[in-house]
């Protein structure tokens, strides 16, 4: 991992860590008009989708849904991720 990308659920797990697990978690998406929202669905694909007779080949990857939307990122929120202009 490295200071701008999570790409193993490993790293995200290791990312977390360090926060208490009892604090929020958000989504912050479009940095050019920054949103929070809530998380969805956490699923692993080809593990957790419906089966189609398609043999299950690819290597399993790990999808977090977008949940609700809950409105504008904080300003404080923005420039911890850099996105402040």
């Amino acid at each position: 991992m490295n200071d701008k990308h999570v790409a193993t659920v490993g790293e995200l797990i290791a990312a977390l860590d360090r926060y208490d697990p009892t604090t929020p978690v958000r989504l912050a998406t479009q940095p050019g008009h920054p949103i929070e929202h809530t998380l969805g669905q956490v699923v692993c694909t080809p593990d957790d989708a419906e089966g189609d007779g398609t043999p299950r080949t690819d290597p399993p990857v790990v999808w977090l849904g977008e949940g609700e939307q809950i409105g504008y990122l904080p300003g404080l929120a923005r420039n911890a991720l850099g996105w402040s202009q």
